[in-house]
C-alpha cells in the first residue's frame, strides 16, 4: 500500500490554505496521511480547474479529494479520472450555470455537507448529487462557508478517513 494521501481543491474565492482547509489537513495528518492542496487562484474556469487537478495525478493509497464550493465540482468532476476511494464535498457548485457536466465514478463513500442558510450554491445542488449517488449528506445550520461547523465536520471527515484506511488493508 503506497501513503494515503488526501488532495484538497479550494473555492473560487479562498485559497490553498484557507481554515477549512487546514483544519481537515491536521485531522488528516493526524491518522496517517499526506496532504496536498494545489492552487488553483489563477484559474477561474471551473473545467480549467478539473484539468489542472487531473493532470496532477495524485498518488496514494487510499486517495480521499475533498472540495469546497467550486472545488467541489473540482473534485467531483475528477473522480472518473482519479478514481478516489473516498471525496468529501463541502456545498459544492454542482449542476450550476458556467459549471458542465455530470459527476462519473464518484466512490461509494462519498459524503455531501450542506449549509442551510447557503445563499451562494443551492442545497439543491447537494440533495441532487446525494440523491443520485445515495450518499451522506449532512445539512448543517450553517452558511455557504460552513465557518461555524468546522470542528463537526473535521469529525464526520475523521470517520470517513478512518474508513478509508480500514478498506485499503489487505484482509487476512
Amino acid at each position: 500500500m503506497s501513503e494515503p494521501r488526501v488532495v484538497f481543491a479550494h473555492g473560487k474565492e479562498s485559497g490553498p490554505s484557507g481554515s477549512k482547509i487546514q483544519h481537515l489537513a491536521g485531522v488528516a495528518e493526524s491518522l496517517g496521511f499526506a496532504v496536498e492542496s494545489l492552487d488553483y487562484s489563477d484559474l477561474m474556469d471551473p473545467t480549467a480547474r478539473v484539468d489542472r487537478l487531473i493532470a496532477h495525478a495524485p498518488l496514494g493509497a487510499p486517495l480521499v479529494l475533498v472540495g469546497s464550493s467550486m472545488g467541489g465540482y473540482v473534485s467531483a468532476m475528477a473522480c472518473g479520472a482519479l478514481k478516489p476511494d473516498a471525496l468529501l464535498l463541502l456545498a459544492p457548485a454542482l449542476y450550476l450555470d458556467g459549471y458542465p457536466g455530470e459527476p462519473q465514478g464518484c466512490p461509494a463513500d462519498s459524503m455531501v455537507v450542506h449549509g442551510w442558510g447557503d445563499d451562494i450554491v443551492p442545497l439543491d445542488s447537494s440533495l441532487r448529487f446525494a440523491r443520485e449517488r445515495r450518499a451522506a449528506l449532512h445539512v448543517l445550520d450553517d452558511g455557504h462557508r460552513l465557518a461555524d461547523s468546522i470542528e463537526l465536520i473535521g469529525a464526520l471527515f475523521s470517520r470517513q478517513l478512518k474508513r478509508a484506511l480500514d478498506h485499503a488493508r489487505p484482509g487476512p
